[in-house]
């Protein structure tokens, strides 16, 4: 929070009388005779469910340079080596909590096939699955083909090292809808494991969508929830199979431009799961 405290752009959020921001959730404490106006400029209480005080797109923009633990390498013109790319989707089933790519060309496919549950911030309404690749597609700005045939290209240069590459996500649930996993600062957990197999650490095991912690590989000392690894990780067939039927329809919109690569992965993924 002390990174967005002075210099900080806010939008579609609400204000309060003494020069503050406010939004639902924030969980801030008022001084007496502090009012608050709503994002559309009306008076709003708190406790009022609808209208909401702030927009569900509601942002800020701040400079990453006002991060306090900002690595102060981060902007140097000789590049800043990168050991891994983090892939993140909304996906209320058949996902687990975190995999890694078996090499870079796997990784790339991850990333082109993300899916996520539509958000505020697409251009669906409601709660649907869409395509998201590289969780950029409002910001693709020229041919998708081409864009993943540059991914692959990265490491044909023998100097590159490439980085290993992940997929997280936080929002897997169970059969009454409820979060598996706690989220929030529980999440260095997952980090903390990346890092590890950054490191070369032999604390996975292979699945047919990728590598997958091995049983008790998490570090979950002191977790106030209990969660269940097994559910969290499964990889069910039925769902992968399903996964692999609507990316065939997603890619076939790229025609001619879709890097034969790309088609390579998506067979030998449908090999593996139809083998599990």
């Amino acid at each position: 929070m002390d990174t967005c405290m002075t210099n900080t752009v806010f939008t579609n959020v609400a204000e309060t009388s003494d020069g503050g921001i406010y939004w639902e959730g924030i969980d801030e404490k008022f001084g007496k005779g502090v009012s608050i106006t709503d994002w559309k400029g009306k008076p709003w209480k708190v406790g009022t469910k609808d209208p909401p005080a702030a927009h569900p797109n509601s942002r800020f923009c701040t400079p990453a340079a006002q991060c306090s633990i900002m690595d102060p390498e981060w902007e140097s013109p000789r590049g800043v080596p990168i050991s891994a790319v983090i892939f993140g989707g909304r996906r209320p089933k058949g996902v687990p909590l975190v995999f890694e790519a078996f090499d870079w060309a796997h990784g790339v496919f991850i990333g082109a096939s993300m899916r996520s549950e539509s958000t505020a911030a697409a251009e669906h309404k409601g709660k649907v699955i869409m395509n998201d690749p590289m969780a950029m597609r409002p910001f693709l700005g020229y041919n998708f083909g081409h864009y993943l045939q540059h991914w692959l290209n990265l490491s044909k240069n023998s100097k590159n090292k490439m980085p290993r590459t992940f997929h997280v996500n936080w929002f897997r649930t169970d059969a009454a809808g409820k979060f598996m996993w706690p989220g929030f600062g529980d999440n260095s957990r997952v980090l903390e494991w990346i890092c590890r197999r950054v490191d070369g650490e032999n604390c996975a095991d292979k699945s047919p969508i990728g590598y997958v912690p091995k049983a008790d590989a998490l570090n979950v000392t002191g977790m106030k929830d209990k969660v269940d690894m097994a559910a969290l990780f499964d990889v069910p067939k039925d769902f992968w199979l399903q996964e692999v039927a609507d990316l065939k329809k997603y890619f076939a919109q790229v025609g001619k431009d879709l890097p034969s690569e790309i088609g390579r992965q998506l067979e030998a993924l449908e090999q593996r799961v139809r083998a599990k």
